[in-house]
């Protein structure tokens, strides 16, 4: 039986919605906190521990809110294995957006840092992730259309790309019973999405 949560889940929420106030999801004016939320649901309903929660309330929060300075503060208000999910789970730790590498070179980063870090925790967190963000573009594409691949700087099929090949690491990734579910749903998701 899985522990119930300890005050430092409590702690990482607020920590989360602060650091991530003022962002906003894609297209719909949705608080980014939303996301955070979902991808801590899927991640607790498929067994994940604490700090695996915690690292998915918190896994956007290096890549998009402070870089490296960000990340050393989550290692000491949350610990080194939360840290290293959310190193795991980041695109990019440049403290300025502005600084960031193109789209495809963060991937494809992305793609290497995962498949070579073998750590189940990352791939569950991350699975969660894009199961989240997929399942969010295929509603919005059922609502509003294909225009909905124009809020992407890269659009349809560079995104789907990037599905394809996450659902390639995640297959190859480190045996955990709990992540098979979440990439059986994204793969169904992502079959969805490339047939609108």
């Amino acid at each position: 039986m899985t522990p119930p949560l300890s005050p430092r889940f409590d702690k990482a929420l607020a920590y989360a919605a602060r650091v991530h106030r003022t962002q906003k999801r894609k297209g719909p004016e949705i608080p980014y906190v939303s996301h955070l939320l979902a991808v801590a649901a899927i991640v607790l309903e498929n067994g994940g521990d604490e700090d695996e929660a915690i690292a998915a309330l918190l896994h956007d929060a290096a890549e998009d809110q402070g870089g490296l300075p960000r990340l050393a503060d989550i290692r000491a208000q949350f610990g080194e294995r939360v840290a290293d999910v959310v190193e795991a789970c980041s695109d990019s730790l440049e403290e300025d957006p502005e600084k960031k590498k193109p789209w495809k070179m963060r991937k494809e980063r992305y793609q290497r840092h995962l498949r070579e870090s073998r750590d189940a925790s990352a791939y569950l967190v991350s699975a969660a992730d894009k199961l989240h963000n997929a399942r969010a573009t295929l509603e919005d594409l059922v609502t509003h259309g294909p225009t909905v691949w124009n809020r992407f700087s890269v659009g349809r099929s560079e995104t789907l790309w990037n599905y394809e090949e996450l659902l390639g690491v995640y297959s190859a990734g480190p045996r955990d019973p709990r992540r098979a579910p979440i990439v059986r749903r994204l793969k169904a998701v992502v079959e969805q999405l490339r047939s609108h």
